[in-house]
């Protein structure tokens, strides 16, 4: 497995980056833009980001990996994440962080493991080696990961009332595989996940992120590098 850039080997960053896991339907968006508003109460210039789509080339690549009809082979679903990976972190991850910002990303490459990895059932270690190429090693500061069972994650879904993408309308049986892996993912790197269960109440999973990140927005606390 391909190590991660140690902190110190680019340009040093001053900024935090903050990115927010899970399976579809729990609740990373609310918990994404409820971060935000309480950071900029606390000063912090916030760039709110997700993945994919989180810059002009990322919006086409959301448009095919999750709204193309039609099959597409697993191993170029996962390239074309992990183009849209290298781009964003160069174009938008990057420069927040130098600038001194506060990057919160709707998935990252976490992501790619448990869905293309486990979900795709792909070599889960190739497909993290494929991000880390990707990004040139980076990692996030922090990750929370908002864990939900497959089952009540497909109700909350259903109650949008809205259609399914291409990875949301998959079995119960690929979803169930995503869970685990991101449950893997977690116990493997437990300095960097916060794994919370994202049945509880919107406010107290808001709360218990500020706590966890509180002390890295204290004055004087300076990020690594990306």
């Amino acid at each position: 497995m391909t190590a991660p850039v140690p902190h110190g080997a680019d340009a040093p960053r001053a900024g935090l980056w903050i990115t927010i896991e899970g399976g579809d339907g729990a609740g990373k968006t609310t918990q994404s833009r409820m971060l935000e508003e309480w950071m900029r109460g606390e000063g912090r210039t916030v760039v709110r980001t997700r993945e994919p789509g989180g810059s002009e080339v990322g919006v086409l690549v959301r448009d095919i990996v999750l709204h193309h009809r039609g099959d597409i082979a697993p191993r170029a679903e996962a390239l074309l994440y992990a183009a849209d990976r290298a781009h964003h972190v160069a174009s938008v991850v990057r420069p927040a962080l130098a600038r001194g910002e506060v990057v919160i990303q709707d998935r990252y490459l976490d992501s790619s493991v448990a869905y293309q990895g486990a979900g795709r059932v792909l070599d889960a270690g190739e497909i993290r080696d494929l991000s880390l190429w990707a990004a040139e090693g980076a990692l996030p500061d922090v990750t929370v990961l908002l864990d939900l069972d497959p089952a009540l994650a497909r109700a909350r879904l259903d109650a949008d009332d809205k259609p399914f993408d291409r990875l949301e309308s998959e079995r119960a049986e690929f979803h169930e595989r995503v869970r685990a892996a991101f449950l893997a993912l977690a116990a493997a790197e437990p300095d960097r996940f916060l794994v919370l269960d994202a049945s509880r109440p919107a406010a107290e999973l808001a709360a218990a992120v500020r706590a966890r990140v509180a002390p890295l927005v204290a004055p004087g606390h300076v990020g690594g590098a990306p």
